[in-house]
């Protein structure tokens, strides 16, 4: 198995990756209102205390590749920060968000405990320059057009402004029209990056533009799909979680429905424990 991934500080309370226990990012797609993302943080929250895990909130404020012009893309920038922030907060939880331009980042960089760096972005030079220059966590989704070896690329431009507060995810691969496949070598293959590297099992599960106007998927493998991540060596766990996914205004073919979270979370964590128990060097 690759060495144990650098441990980073998400806040002074939450470090994640190194030897310590599975973490988890999640939240609804997109912030569909300020009640209801301030419900699913709650609520997600409570499962991870409960199960004694790291959380980090996630949520779009704008969702910028949607499928169709039509699609809800969120409150924006300055609305979607103000919500997160509260959240932030209240709660005391770390947030994290989409960033899709260099412009964004003096603001995003203000609430964000982690700045994500979208799968169909991670090759923009200037946007994962940037970004590295706030010093924040970057979570860098790879794109379905790139293979884990060309990763090294994105985290060599990040640590280029001396940030190695670096998180990568796994998300899948274009297969044909509509379709995304998960390779499970490309877990062990970021590993040796040492950074620690993330399995997107809701993404992983999408049908880009699979409905016309809007991308499918299918959630009925999220479970799989995350216990394949975590059984490859995978450091936390990535899943959009909704208390109504067909209701959800973005991604709701592939989203967890709220209720099942805390049992395939504990799932996943005596997963990891076995695995650790039991390494078998490569």
């Amino acid at each position: 198995m690759p060495t144990d991934a650098r441990k980073i500080k998400i806040t002074p309370q939450v470090k994640i990756g190194g030897k310590g226990s599975l973490f988890f990012i999640g939240g609804p797609c997109v912030i569909e209102s300020p009640e209801h993302a301030f419900f699913l943080a709650q609520e997600i929250k409570k499962t991870c205390q409960h199960l004694q895990i790291p959380f980090i909130f996630k949520a779009s404020y704008d969702k910028a590749n949607r499928s169709s012009l039509q699609s809800f893309r969120g409150p924006g920038l300055e609305k979607g920060l103000k919500i997160l922030g509260q959240i932030k907060k209240e709660l005391q939880v770390p947030v994290l968000s989409d960033v899709h331009e260099p412009r964004q980042l003096e603001k995003a960089a203000e609430v964000l405990d982690v700045i994500q760096i979208p799968a169909f972005l991670c090759r923009q030079t200037d946007l994962v320059v940037q970004s590295a220059k706030t010093q924040k966590p970057i979570n860098v989704k790879k794109g379905p057009f790139l293979s884990p070896y060309e990763m090294k690329n994105v985290v060599d431009k990040i640590l280029s402004q001396g940030n190695q507060n670096i998180i990568l995810t796994e998300r899948g691969y274009s297969f044909g029209y509509n379709n995304l496949v998960f390779d499970v070598r490309s877990i062990p293959v970021m590993k040796r990056s040492r950074y620690p590297v993330v399995i997107d099992a809701s993404h992983s599960v999408q049908k880009p533009g699979g409905e016309n106007t809007a991308s499918g998927g299918d959630s009925d493998f999220i479970p799989s799909m995350a216990r394949a991540g975590v059984s490859v060596g995978a450091d936390g766990v990535f899943i959009e979680v909704h208390d109504n996914p067909p209701q959800a205004l973005s991604d709701s073919a592939n989203s967890l429905i709220l209720n099942n979270l805390q049992r395939l979370l504990h799932s996943l964590i005596r997963l990891k424990k076995a695995l650790d128990m039991d390494r078998i060097p490569e």
